[in-house]
Protein backbone atom coordinates (compact mmCIF):
# COMPACT_ATOMS: atom_id res chain seq x y z
CA UNK A 1 0.00 0.00 0.00
CA UNK A 2 1.16 3.52 -0.77
CA UNK A 3 2.76 5.30 2.18
CA UNK A 4 3.20 9.06 1.90
CA UNK A 5 6.62 10.49 2.71
CA UNK A 6 5.10 13.13 4.97
CA UNK A 7 2.52 12.57 7.67
CA UNK A 8 -0.90 14.08 7.06
CA UNK A 9 -1.25 17.57 8.43
CA UNK A 10 -4.94 17.63 9.30
CA UNK A 11 -5.74 20.81 11.19
CA UNK A 12 -9.53 21.00 11.20
CA UNK A 13 -12.57 18.70 11.38
CA UNK A 14 -13.50 19.41 7.75
CA UNK A 15 -10.10 18.20 6.54
CA UNK A 16 -10.50 15.09 8.70
CA UNK A 17 -13.92 14.35 7.23
CA UNK A 18 -12.80 14.85 3.66
CA UNK A 19 -9.79 12.63 4.29
CA UNK A 20 -12.04 9.87 5.62
CA UNK A 21 -14.82 9.81 3.01
CA UNK A 22 -13.55 12.09 0.27
CA UNK A 23 -12.07 11.10 -3.03
CA UNK A 24 -13.44 9.22 -5.96
CA UNK A 25 -13.82 5.71 -4.55
CA UNK A 26 -14.35 5.83 -0.79
CA UNK A 27 -17.71 7.58 -1.03
CA UNK A 28 -18.84 5.04 -3.64
CA UNK A 29 -17.88 2.14 -1.39
CA UNK A 30 -19.76 3.73 1.51
CA UNK A 31 -22.87 4.36 -0.61
CA UNK A 32 -22.96 0.82 -1.99
CA UNK A 33 -22.51 -0.72 1.46
CA UNK A 34 -25.18 1.60 2.89
CA UNK A 35 -27.65 0.38 0.28
CA UNK A 36 -26.74 -3.33 0.26
CA UNK A 37 -25.79 -3.64 3.98
CA UNK A 38 -23.44 -6.66 3.73
CA UNK A 39 -21.37 -7.66 0.70
CA UNK A 40 -18.64 -10.04 -0.25
CA UNK A 41 -15.64 -8.58 -2.05
CA UNK A 42 -16.61 -9.94 -5.47
CA UNK A 43 -20.13 -8.52 -5.25
CA UNK A 44 -18.81 -5.16 -4.06
CA UNK A 45 -16.38 -5.17 -7.00
CA UNK A 46 -19.25 -5.79 -9.44
CA UNK A 47 -21.37 -3.04 -7.89
CA UNK A 48 -18.63 -0.44 -8.29
CA UNK A 49 -17.89 -0.34 -11.97
CA UNK A 50 -14.56 0.78 -13.41
CA UNK A 51 -12.51 0.19 -10.26
CA UNK A 52 -9.44 -2.00 -10.25
CA UNK A 53 -8.87 -4.66 -7.61
CA UNK A 54 -5.84 -2.79 -6.30
CA UNK A 55 -7.74 0.48 -5.87
CA UNK A 56 -10.74 -1.23 -4.25
CA UNK A 57 -8.49 -3.16 -1.87
CA UNK A 58 -6.62 0.04 -0.93
CA UNK A 59 -9.87 1.97 -0.38
CA UNK A 60 -11.26 -0.84 1.79
CA UNK A 61 -8.05 -0.98 3.85
CA UNK A 62 -8.20 2.75 4.50
CA UNK A 63 -11.91 2.64 5.37
CA UNK A 64 -11.28 -0.30 7.71
CA UNK A 65 -8.38 1.48 9.41
CA UNK A 66 -10.60 4.57 9.86
CA UNK A 67 -13.35 2.37 11.41
CA UNK A 68 -15.84 3.15 8.62
CA UNK A 69 -16.04 -0.38 7.21
CA UNK A 70 -15.92 -3.67 9.08
CA UNK A 71 -14.30 -6.73 7.54
CA UNK A 72 -15.46 -10.09 8.77
CA UNK A 73 -13.52 -13.20 7.80
CA UNK A 74 -15.00 -16.65 8.30
CA UNK A 75 -12.80 -19.67 8.90
CA UNK A 76 -14.23 -21.77 6.11
CA UNK A 77 -12.98 -23.45 3.01
CA UNK A 78 -13.21 -21.72 0.62
CA UNK A 79 -12.54 -18.55 2.64
CA UNK A 80 -15.40 -16.09 2.95
CA UNK A 81 -14.96 -12.37 3.70
CA UNK A 82 -17.82 -9.90 4.08
CA UNK A 83 -17.83 -6.12 4.40
CA UNK A 84 -20.36 -3.83 6.05
CA UNK A 85 -20.49 -0.34 7.48
CA UNK A 86 -19.67 0.20 11.12
CA UNK A 87 -21.79 2.50 13.29
CA UNK A 88 -19.31 5.27 12.54
CA UNK A 89 -19.57 4.47 8.82
CA UNK A 90 -23.37 4.51 8.88
CA UNK A 91 -23.26 7.91 10.58
CA UNK A 92 -21.59 9.46 7.51
CA UNK A 93 -24.34 8.29 5.11
CA UNK A 94 -26.73 11.22 5.85
CA UNK A 95 -23.86 13.62 5.15
CA UNK A 96 -23.16 11.97 1.80
CA UNK A 97 -26.90 12.02 1.03
CA UNK A 98 -27.02 15.76 1.78
CA UNK A 99 -24.06 16.33 -0.54
CA UNK A 100 -25.84 14.29 -3.21
CA UNK A 101 -29.03 16.38 -2.87
CA UNK A 102 -27.04 19.62 -3.02
CA UNK A 103 -25.03 18.40 -6.00
CA UNK A 104 -28.19 17.31 -7.82
CA UNK A 105 -29.32 20.94 -7.88
CA UNK A 106 -26.13 22.11 -9.61
CA UNK A 107 -24.69 19.10 -11.42
CA UNK A 108 -25.43 18.81 -15.13
CA UNK A 109 -27.44 15.61 -15.55
CA UNK A 110 -25.85 13.21 -18.01
CA UNK A 111 -27.93 10.07 -17.61
CA UNK A 112 -25.96 8.13 -20.20
CA UNK A 113 -22.68 8.44 -18.31
CA UNK A 114 -23.88 8.49 -14.71
CA UNK A 115 -22.77 5.65 -12.44
CA UNK A 116 -25.08 2.71 -12.03
CA UNK A 117 -25.28 3.20 -8.26
CA UNK A 118 -26.07 6.90 -8.81
CA UNK A 119 -28.91 6.03 -11.19
CA UNK A 120 -30.45 3.95 -8.39
CA UNK A 121 -29.86 6.61 -5.72
CA UNK A 122 -32.99 7.92 -4.03
CA UNK A 123 -31.33 11.19 -3.04
CA UNK A 124 -30.86 12.82 -6.42
CA UNK A 125 -33.37 15.46 -7.41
Amino acid sequence: MYKPKLEKDIRCPLEYGLDIFGGKWKSRVICVLAKKKLLRYSVLRREITDISDAVLAAALKELISDDIVQRKQYDEIPPRVEYCLTTKGASVVPILQSICIWSGAYHKDDSENSLLQCQKCDYQQ
